[in-house]
C-alpha cells in the first residue's frame, strides 16, 4: 500500500454535536481539527447568538454545520454526522461530545491501537482513555475476555465506517443517554470487537460532577437534571431488556454500577423528589417500552 493509499484507508472526520455551545467548545475547534481530516458539528437547536458564533467559527476554520431547528437528540444528531461523513468519502470517524478535550497525538494514538490488535479487522470500536480534567481519574471498566470494555462511552470513539453497515445507526428511539451502550452491545451482538487506547487520553466527565461526603464516605455525583434522571433511568432500562438474556453477566455488573450511580445522585445530590418522579417515571416508561423524545415537563413538578 502506498503512502497516498494509507492516507485514504485513514481519511478521519470528527462529528461533533453542540447543544448550546460555550466559548470553550468553540475555542477548542482548531485543536480537533489539527488531528482529523475534516470536521462536521452538528447543532441542536441552539440559540440564534450561539449559531452565530458557530457559524463565524465555520467560515474561519472550514467545516460543515448542520443546524437543527430543535433538539432531535444525541442519536439522530450523531446519525446525521455518520451520514455527512459517509458522503464525503471519509472512512473514519471520531465521534466528540462539545466538552469533551483532545490531548496530544490521540489521533495517531488511537489508529496504533488498532494496527497492533490482533484482530483488527474484526474492531467495530477503539475507545479513548478517558480522564476527569478535575480529579486526573478515570472511570471504572468492566472488561470482556477479549481485553476490550463490555461497554464504552460515545465520546472519543474512532470508529470505522463499515461498521455502520453492517449494524446499522444509532438507535434514535433512545433520543439522549444510553445510546453508547446500546450500541456497543450491538457491536458485540453481531460478532464484532471493542477495543480501547491506554495511550490516547480524553479529557471528559459525564455530568457536572461535583464532590460530596456521607458519614466520611467521599463520592462525585453526576449532578444530572431531572430531565436527564429521566431519560438514564427509562434508557437503561430499554438496554437491560434487550440484551440480558445474551450478556447476562455483563448486564449484571452493569446494573450493580447503575445502582451505586443511582444512590450516589440521591445521597449528594439537589432536586432528590423532582429526579425521585423522574426515575420512577423513566423505569415505567422503559418496563412498557414507551420510548422517543417525551415532552414530560409537568409531570415532573
Amino acid at each position: 500500500m502506498d503512502s497516498e493509499e494509507a492516507r485514504s484507508v485513514r481519511r478521519v472526520s470528527a462529528v461533533m454535536v453542540s447543544y448550546h455551545p460555550s466559548a470553550g467548545m468553540i475555542a477548542n475547534l482548531p485543536k480537533v481539527l489539527a488531528q482529523v481530516d475534516g470536521l462536521v458539528v452538528i447543532d441542536n437547536g441552539s440559540a440564534k447568538d450561539e449559531i452565530s458564533a458557530l457559524r463565524s467559527s465555520q467560515q474561519n476554520l472550514g467545516f460543515h454545520l448542520i443546524q437543527n431547528a430543535e433538539n432531535v437528540g444525541i442519536a439522530e444528531a450523531l446519525n446525521q454526522g455518520v451520514r455527512w461523513a459517509k458522503h464525503e468519502g471519509y472512512s473514519w470517524l471520531i465521534l466528540l461530545d462539545q466538552d469533551s478535550k483532545l490531548t496530544d497525538d490521540f489521533v495517531s494514538s488511537m489508529f496504533t491501537t488498532w494496527e497492533l490488535h490482533p484482530q483488527k479487522e474484526r474492531i467495530g470500536s477503539i475507545h479513548p482513555s478517558y480522564v476527569d480534567p478535575e480529579t486526573g481519574v478515570g472511570p471504572k471498566i468492566r472488561r470482556a475476555p477479549d481485553g476490550g470494555p463490555v461497554v464504552s462511552l460515545t465520546s472519543g470513539a474512532l470508529m470505522p465506517v463499515w461498521i455502520f453497515d453492517k449494524v446499522g445507526l444509532f438507535s434514535t428511539k433512545y433520543f439522549i443517554d444510553y445510546v453508547d451502550h446500546e450500541y456497543c452491545f450491538r457491536i458485540r451482538s453481531a460478532g464484532y470487537l471493542i477495543a480501547d487506547s491506554r495511550t490516547a487520553v480524553l479529557l471528559h466527565s459525564a455530568g457536572h460532577p461535583r464532590g460530596n461526603s456521607f458519614f466520611g464516605f467521599k463520592f462525585r455525583p453526576t449532578h444530572h437534571n431531572a430531565i436527564r434522571r429521566y431519560y438514564i433511568s427509562r434508557n437503561r432500562i430499554a438496554v437491560y431488556r434487550t440484551y440480558f438474556a445474551a450478556f447476562p453477566i455483563w448486564i449484571a455488573g452493569i446494573m450493580y454500577d447503575d445502582l451505586r450511580e443511582t444512590v450516589k445522585c440521591f445521597l449528594g445530590e439537589k432536586e432528590r423528589s423532582r429526579k425521585a418522579r423522574s426515575l420512577l417515571l423513566g423505569t415505567w416508561d422503559g418496563l412498557t417500552g414507551k420510548m422517543g423524545k417525551r415532552d414530560f415537563e409537568s409531570e415532573l413538578n
